[in-house]
């Protein structure tokens, strides 16, 4: 979450007066994550979160994303409720943007990440993946191998001015991972969250409370969706690989969803894909966040020691 575009209180107002979740009592902006406009709503009737997306957010996919939001809030996941105007419209635009209403989830991201939190958090992903199944329409994944190297181009070398000879080293990490990436049908797929870091997980106690931030989801293997969570929930201070985090959450995992053997073989070359997708997001953001922006930058070079460390194991 971010802001990038500001909303003016009287041009809020009147587009909340076509819902009926109340009148406006207050806004504020949510500086956390790098994608989208986000404001949490007070209303006269409950709190909101307000979305306007920007970015990388293609128009086209928002309807499948709240689609999927819909689902799988319906088949018992609690995450966010997308919320229809007084036309029975979930899909807005404000600003100039698209725009969108969620119901607001209690709880909040967890403060320091344990091994029962792992094992909460493995549970949580293998029930969104078991809740999404009938949920048919597919959505490719823009940003899985075939959207690296563009990416990667993109960026003009901004590597090197972080650390000297960044850029070799990852074009030497893409042609390993594109000669050996998997094929659609070598594993099992289907819905993924794609993104569920720890502050896209909301805790009560140890129990998770809710998933949210779903615009990355996408039709893709299960165990990349492990794979991101692997990368984002079980390295120490941002360097430090821990077992026993890992195997906490894919012990997790297998409770609701039993792995199959291949989908366990292929983890290390899936961690490191999810370690690649991750650094080269950041360094593009690293290098096109506009200055002004409501948004906090995250370091690059903290995906290159999981990437480091994924390419010298043989298992997770």
């Amino acid at each position: 979450m971010a802001v990038y575009t500001e909303v003016a209180a009287e041009t809020l107002r009147a587009f909340l007066g076509t819902y009926n979740i109340g009148t406006l009592e207050a806004f504020e902006g949510i500086a956390e994550g790098i994608e989208n406009s986000n404001f949490l709503l007070k209303t006269s009737d409950s709190k909101y979160i307000l979305t306007l997306f920007e970015r990388r957010v293609q128009p086209k996919d928002l309807p499948w994303f709240l689609g999927l939001m819909k689902h799988l809030s319906q088949k018992g996941l609690n995450c966010p409720q997308p919320v229809e105007d007084q036309k029975g419209q979930a899909l807005r635009e404000l600003a100039g943007r698209p725009a969108a209403i969620t119901t607001f989830l209690s709880g909040r991201a967890i403060e320091e990440i344990d091994e029962a939190s792992c094992a909460a958090i493995g549970e949580a992903l293998a029930q969104f993946h078991v809740l999404g199944a009938d949920y048919k329409i597919e959505r490719k994944n823009a940003l899985s191998i075939e959207g690296w190297r563009p990416l990667f181009e993109s960026c003009h070398g901004a590597g090197d001015d972080l650390s000297s000879g960044l850029t070799q080293e990852i074009s030497k990490a893409l042609l390993r991972l594109e000669k050996n990436w998997p094929q659609t049908d070598d594993l099992p797929r289907g819905q993924i969250h794609a993104d569920l870091f720890p502050d896209n997980a909301f805790f009560q106690g140890k129990t998770v409370s809710g998933i949210i931030d779903f615009y990355f989801a996408c039709t893709d293997f299960f165990a990349y969706d492990i794979a991101i969570c692997l990368n984002a929930w079980c390295f120490k201070e941002d360097k430090t690989f821990l077992p026993t985090f890992a195997k906490a959450m894919i012990d997790g995992y297998e409770k609701v969803r039993p792995l199959e053997r291949a989908e366990k073989e292929a983890l290390p070359l899936l961690c490191q894909g999810a370690a690649i997708r991750f650094f080269l997001t950041r360094l593009y953001d690293w290098v096109n966040t506009p200055e002004g922006a409501l948004v906090t930058k995250k370091d690059p070079l903290v995906y290159l020691t999981r990437l480091r460390y994924f390419s010298e194991v043989d298992h997770v």
